[in-house]
């Protein structure tokens, strides 16, 4: 099963904010939960005036809290030597999946974030 779905066209400014809404979140690389606040200041924001920055900010707030969730029990669980390979991996993933909802999202599609809880939906 692919991880897209087709989505409706949408103008440049909605592509702006939706692009920004996945990529915004790698600011979390330095600043802590920025990853977090920032798909959420856009879905607050844009909710009402687009369905399309809205449902790609979604997507993108559920997908780093919970990204977020599991780098911290993988931390915890570091102390034990086993979470260190899954905060590697939680990582990577994170950053992978937001490129990979970039380039579809330009594409035209909706990527489906993997291993996502729906907090918003």
């Amino acid at each position: 099963m692919s991880n897209t779905l087709p989505v409706r066209y949408a103008n440049s400014q909605e592509k702006q904010w939706g692009l920004f809404a996945h990529l915004g979140t790698l600011i979390g690389l330095c600043i802590p939960l920025a990853n977090i606040l920032v798909p959420l200041i856009i879905y607050l924001s844009k909710r009402e005036e687009s369905n399309f920055v809205a449902e790609h900010a979604k997507a993108s707030f559920n997908f780093q809290v919970s990204m977020t969730i599991f780098l911290i029990i993988s931390g915890l669980l570091s102390f034990l030597i086993i979470g260190i390979p899954f905060v590697i991996l939680f990582a990577l993933m994170t950053v992978i999946c937001c490129i990979i909802a970039a380039v579809d999202l330009d594409k035209g599609k909706f990527y489906r974030y993997p291993l996502t809880i729906r907090f918003l939906d």
